[in-house]
């Protein structure tokens, strides 16, 4: 089932080219249920047969997450935040709650929306709270590209080293999902222990 997904997707992609991958991963990016270690491996292994270029297939890639991530992004600043303002209460999200979760993301989102986008399942939710906290487009363009690209690149390579083997490319996938895992966990301890020593200053 993954050797065929995977023999479509490489076609696929290759038929498309970098639109494609920038079309697969801002789809990936929203909310429709396209695994990125299916995209951009088989780029990186199309890249490594020397019918792509992989600067150019990770930079398509990384844009098209931005993309995917403003479409959650507006969708929930436009549609989410007046309805949770307006019926939230119902199911206990108090206007209250809700300004100290903006404050929070306010005060915090860089680096929550930079390691979000290294994290399974987080990646395509973290551009919900974004929108509805407003953060400035500088700031959320900046960290999603830098989470993206990174994952992008990680995927690209994975994919350009081991080539069509499926079975090696899901295994080192998921050993890249557990390394950014660590690193950034290791991030957050530091930027907590960060805050806490600015604080005691």
């Amino acid at each position: 089932m993954i050797h065929e997904a995977i023999n479509w997707l490489i076609n696929t992609i290759g038929a498309m080219g970098y639109p494609g991958i920038f079309l697969l991963m801002a789809m990936e990016s929203s909310v429709i249920p396209i695994p990125s270690e299916l995209v951009m491996p088989p780029a990186g292994y199309l890249a490594h047969r020397g019918e792509m270029n992989i600067v150019v297939a990770i930079l398509s890639g990384t844009a098209g997450s931005l993309v995917g991530a403003y479409a959650n992004y507006f969708a929930s600043h436009y549609l989410g935040r007046p309805l949770l303002l307006k019926y939230g209460k119902y199911v206990w999200i108090t206007e209250e709650k809700f300004a100290k979760v903006e404050s929070f993301f306010l005060r915090h989102g860089e680096i929550s929306t930079f390691i979000g986008r290294l994290l399974p399942v987080i990646r395509h939710l973290i551009s919900l709270p974004a929108g509805l906290a407003g953060m400035h487009h500088w700031k959320f363009s900046l960290y999603t590209l830098l989470g993206a690209g990174i994952w992008c690149t990680v995927l690209t390579l994975i994919g350009y080293i081991i080539g069509q083997e499926q079975a090696l490319i899901m295994q080192y996938s998921h050993q890249a999902v557990i390394g950014v895992v660590l690193f950034s966990s290791i991030l957050i301890a530091v930027y907590v222990w960060r805050q806490r020593r600015s604080r005691l200053s």
